[in-house]
């Protein structure tokens, strides 16, 4: 391993995580990225040595010898980055993300979940699982797991969970043994053009598990399979399926308990940690990830450290994350930023807070997505009883002419108002609402903490 890695886009959730992985193993580590945030904040706390400005003059002296630097970065930083194209043209050893998370999983026994939504929680439980279950396990997360504060996992055992993710097709750099399937619906395509290349991409995904290996598809995903070297399972909430729960019940706080049924046994009476029932779906996946890796392996299934390892499951931040759960005053915040996940979203808050006003806050994330599925995105909001909508977030994109927020909201059903980050506490205090949700992958996060001061201190006003 070189003694020197550099980072290109160091504060995304999955570069980060392999920056960790570095550092752990001795690298001085180093980087860029366009913004700082908690991430990169928590990174420089622990050695690493990140800019903000794309400036080749900014790189540091001790990067700068290509025989001890590897340089790793995101597709998400466009070709004309001057400090990826210095790094290229001075002749370094220049890799993606996902190669560099391709070698890593070598010689390891590789849990992969993929899908357009609901792959980072299911991967954050499979993680979890692994390590109630077995005292051991590895992973690369897509999120900030709660139970393991952060985004990854160094374990023993050659367990690991891995989130493969479908942008820029790097999970075709995988080879796992388990792979979950939680969905293939239409996205990214900015970089697929139609649904149909989006399936046939989670297509050869699926082609890639290894032999003896399994997977476990989600009922009505709609990828084809054509590896006959493997075992192939379905899941479901509701039934119909190798695997699926049953019995679900609603508790006071919020949090189900079911059955979970699987092909040889039923795990009667677990408790999920989080709530949702887009929760208990996703850990139906995940339980049987770990059953197909024990049955691979020759390992025991154990029954109550599956149980004890779900009830004890903190959940990712920013996926489905409770922030205030008080009577008369719920708020969360989601990472949603596909219909698909908006509505799942929608329908479990309903479901565990049934009767109540719902206030959807969205920020729209990219305006290809916007323009693409505009309508979709205002079909999925009017779940809500009420609806803020924020200005789109563009991340990689330049704008495009026409496109804005207002797009969504003409379609929506159910009232709609605009606003900005900073006067959405405003906003919202000042509605007849109980239960407020803020979705989005931009920088919506920023609003949480004034948000959840502002909900606090109207709560205490009513309440005194």
């Amino acid at each position: 391993m070189k003694k020197n890695v550099y980072f290109i886009g160091i504060g995304g959730i999955g570069m980060s995580a392999l920056a960790r992985y570095f550092m752990h193993e001795g690298a001085h580590v180093a980087g860029y990225d366009l913004t700082e945030s908690e991430l990169t904040r928590a990174l420089e706390s622990e050695g690493a040595d990140i800019h903000y400005e794309d400036s080749v003059e900014a790189i540091p002296e001790a990067m700068r010898s290509d025989k001890s630097t590897l340089v790793v970065y995101t597709p998400a930083v466009p070709s004309t980055h001057s400090e990826l194209c210095w790094f290229r043209e001075q002749g370094y050893e220049v890799l993606k993300r996902s190669e560099i998370l391709g070698h890593l999983t070598e010689g390891k026994f590789v849990m992969a979940v993929s899908g357009t939504h609901g792959k980072t929680s299911t991967t954050t439980m499979v993680a979890w699982l692994n390590r109630v279950t077995t005292g051991g396990g590895s992973a690369f997360l897509g999120g900030l797991s709660k139970n393991f504060d952060g985004n990854i996992v160094i374990g023993g055992g050659k367990r690991m969970a891995v989130e493969a993710d479908e942008f820029d097709r790097s999970f075709l750099r995988l080879n796992p043994d388990v792979a979950v399937v939680t969905s293939a619906d239409a996205d990214h395509l900015d970089i697929y053009g139609t649904h149909e290349a989006v399936k046939e991409a989670f297509a050869q995904f699926v082609s890639q598990i290894r032999k003896g290996g399994a997977v476990i598809m989600r009922q009505g995903a709609g990828v084809t399979l054509r590896n006959p070297g493997i075992s192939k399972y379905s899941y479901s909430l509701d039934g119909g399926t190798d695997f699926y729960a049953q019995n679900l019940r609603l508790q006071e706080n919020g949090l189900f308990r079911y059955n979970i049924v699987c092909p040889d046994r039923t795990i009667k009476d677990c408790l999920l940690g989080v709530p949702g029932r887009v929760n208990v779906e996703n850990s139906i996946a995940a339980v049987a990830s770990v059953w197909c890796a024990c049955k691979c392996r020759g390992e025991e299934f154990s029954e109550e450290k599956v149980k004890k390892a779900l009830e004890s499951f903190s959940g990712v931040k920013r996926r489905f994350d409770l922030h205030i759960n008080r009577p008369g005053c719920v708020y969360m915040d989601d990472y949603a930023h596909h219909p698909a996940e908006i509505m799942a979203a929608l329908k479990s808050v309903k479901g565990a807070f049934p009767g109540r006003h719902i206030t959807a806050v969205f920020q729209p994330h990219l305006y290809s997505r916007t323009n693409d599925f505009h309508a979709e995105f205002a079909q999925a909001l009017s779940n809500a009883d009420s609806v803020v909508l924020l200005p789109i977030y563009p991340a990689r994109e330049l704008p495009m002419e026409g496109v804005t927020s207002e797009m969504i909201a003409r379609d929506v059903t159910v009232p709609c108002v605009m606003s900005t980050r900073e006067e959405l506490p405003g906003e919202i205090v000042g509605r007849n609402t109980d239960v407020v949700i803020t979705f989005g992958a931009g920088n919506i996060d920023a609003c949480i903490e004034p948000l959840t001061r502002a909900l606090n201190e109207k709560y205490a006003e009513q309440n005194a």
